[in-house]
């Protein structure tokens, strides 16, 4: 969250505001007839909500996976509590190994160590496969790419490179900052002998690459160069109780009201189910001067 935008005199949503965890469950069970499978946790930060694994734990026994996406300065405290509270596994966010880079890409001062030793907290708990997505931004850390690539190779943590895309209005995105996954892939190839991988599912966001002699995966995601809106199966719920069915939506449907009823599922389900049936979205097949000029909902109000 840009600091310039989001500062100490911004006024965040009151706590009240928020849902509460059993409103949370109550979404998921209600998203479970719809034929939901992975449930995945992210923010913002999710790591800094009190007691995250009391969240975790309520929706372990839901039979969906459990997934946390996390920039990893609070992992290594929280890892071995989640582990235990039934999370399946993590991502973290991480755009460089060079510390000044990593600061210029995150807006703060997170020291990469912290987040390398949330990574390895991660492993040691069986929170894996271990994911890291670095979002690689042209004139800024395509430098990090086969760095971070030589760093996981052989631990077990797959590394994916996301296109950087124009999410939300305050990262003053423009074509010409974005390296396309094509020329990131080749470029790789001319030091490490890469061998495409088949996808698990259709709906798989990154196509992934696998080191020839086992020693690991690498991934690409790119929304901007090759655009899966067709293949999209995700939908995001606002800590708000905001239903989004595209991380670039210009506005949510508001399920406060369902969610906070005193009551059972089923209404709430078939209101998710309308508003899923009722979708267009198609923003990264249609990006152009027009559709990059419409209002987006910030990646920290809904999560990536």
């Amino acid at each position: 969250m840009p600091k310039e935008r989001f500062g100490e005199h911004h006024t965040f949503l009151p706590r009240r505001a928020l849902l509460s965890f059993p409103e949370i469950e109550k979404f998921v069970s209600a998203c479970l007839p719809l034929g939901l499978k992975k449930v995945r946790i992210t923010g913002g930060e999710p790591l800094l909500r009190p007691g995250l694994g009391e969240l975790v734990s309520a929706l372990s026994g839901k039979d969906v996976e459990i997934a946390l996406t996390t920039n990893a300065s609070l992992l290594s405290k929280h890892a071995k509590d989640l582990s235990e509270a039934g999370l399946d596994r993590v991502t973290v966010s991480l755009d460089a190994l060079d510390p000044e880079i990593h600061s210029q890409m995150t807006d703060c001062n997170v020291p990469v160590s912290d987040v390398l030793d949330g990574i390895q907290s991660a492993l040691d708990n069986d929170l894996g496969p271990v994911k890291v997505n670095c979002v690689v931004q042209r004139g800024v850390n395509e430098s990090e790419v086969p760095a971070l690539v030589r760093n996981f190779r052989g631990t077990g943590v797959t590394v994916r490179f996301i296109e950087y895309m124009d999410v939300g209005r305050t990262n003053g995105w423009s074509p010409g900052q974005v390296v396309h996954s094509h020329d990131m892939l080749e470029y790789l190839r001319g030091e490490f002998d890469l061998v495409p991988v088949e996808p698990d599912s259709p709906s798989d966001v990154a196509t992934r690459w696998a080191h020839s002699d086992g020693t690991g995966e690498i991934g690409f995601i790119s929304s901007v160069s090759s655009p899966f809106c067709g293949d999209c199966v995700r939908a995001r719920l606002s800590a708000d109780g905001h239903l989004f069915t595209c991380l670039f939506a210009s506005g949510g449907h508001d399920l406060r009201a369902l969610i906070h009823e005193d009551s059972g599922t089923q209404a709430l389900s078939d209101s998710i189910a309308a508003v899923w049936r009722r979708r267009t979205d198609r923003y990264s097949e249609m990006r152009s001067s027009e559709t990059s000029s419409l209002p987006r909902i910030e990646m920290s109000y809904i999560g990536g």
